[in-house]
């Protein structure tokens, strides 16, 4: 294959951008009707939706599974080929079927299109021509209409399988408005990894295998030396007899209170502490410990239950989570 010299990546680059911007910019003014009576047809299937395609529009098809499937809308990916030698059979009676195809006229298409017409499932088409066999065939219609192929041929499905995937996200994200989808459900889908954890992750899953270090306030300075030295979290609670908080002593407040008394034998925990340090409750999301960590630029944060002093959760722990 012999390469142009002549050619500039980025000016490559800048137009294809430019071309599938565009695409994706013109698929607002397709938008019909149709749009919110399949996110209802959808809604009230007592089924799944099944999304089939072929080639590049198959690929399309698995990823817009995977977004649906992960925000509440139970999806099933079908290849369009292996749909007509025997894997129709997943396809149930209650179940909604969404083809999608730019061209609407491939053979496999056509066949499917009129086999689940034939089943009595309902049939959503989401082409790239109005006047194809699919389009006609669908009882709802998703216009993903280009006007051009970024590709320099106008061949490469490029432009066109931008727009079904936007489209395909538009239709997921107006299903989790619908649906009341929140957060909290996200993370049921989303256990495992860094996404799952800021979902889920709480305090109190991670300060309970820290040391708890606390003094009383008449505690002399010996004492809290040691008791930050022994939990090695770098700072210790001060409480009262009811292990209600108090205040925090650093290491950097020992520093400072160091530089400034010259008899340390009669300093005690009340004098050196910080009151009203910064907190969180044990059942907080761990990452809001990490944003208030970030906002006051400190690397500890109190754990409380109401004012009751339960432990600390420090910057490494989040860290050791993959929060950070």
């Amino acid at each position: 294959m012999e390469q142009l010299q002549h050619t500039n990546p980025l000016e490559v680059a800048r137009r294809t951008i430019a071309l599938e911007a565009g695409a994706i910019e013109g698929l607002a003014s397709q938008l019909t009707d149709d749009f919110s009576k399949i996110c209802q047809t959808i809604l009230d299937a007592k089924g799944r939706l099944i999304v089939s395609g072929i080639g590049k529009s198959a690929v399309i098809a698995q990823k817009i599974v995977a977004t649906f499937n992960s925000t509440g809308t139970p999806a099933v990916y079908l290849h369009a080929a292996e749909a007509i030698h025997g894997d129709l059979g997943m396809i149930l009676s209650y179940d909604v079927v969404m083809i999608i195809s730019k061209s609407g006229e491939s053979p496999e298409i056509k066949v499917l299109a009129q086999l689940v017409k034939n089943f009595g499932n309902p049939v959503i088409g989401m082409v790239g021509n109005l006047d194809s066999y699919l389009a006609k065939q669908s009882d709802l219609l998703l216009d993903t209409t280009v006007s051009q192929e970024a590709c320099p041929n106008n061949l490469a499905p490029t432009s066109s399988t931008t727009a079904q995937m936007v489209m395909g996200d538009a239709l997921a994200v107006a299903l989790m408005e619908l649906r009341g989808f929140k957060s909290e459900d996200f993370a049921k889908f989303h256990p495992g990894g860094a996404l799952g954890k800021k979902l889920y992750l709480r305090v109190a899953d991670l300060y309970i295998h820290n040391e708890q270090p606390k003094v009383m306030a008449d505690a002399l300075l010996k004492e809290v030396i040691v008791e930050i030295s022994k939990k090695r979290l770098g700072a210790t609670a001060v409480v009262n007899a009811a292990d209600e908080l108090l205040g925090v002593i650093t290491d950097g407040d020992l520093r400072r209170m160091l530089e400034k008394n010259n008899r340390l034998d009669e300093v005690s925990a009340v004098q050196i502490m910080t009151v009203n340090p910064k907190s969180i409750e044990a059942e907080a999301l761990a990452i809001d410990a990490m944003e208030l960590m970030r906002k006051n630029n400190i690397s500890q944060l109190l754990v409380v239950n109401n004012k009751q002093y339960l432990g600390i959760i420090h910057l490494h722990d989040l860290i050791k989570e993959g929060l950070i």
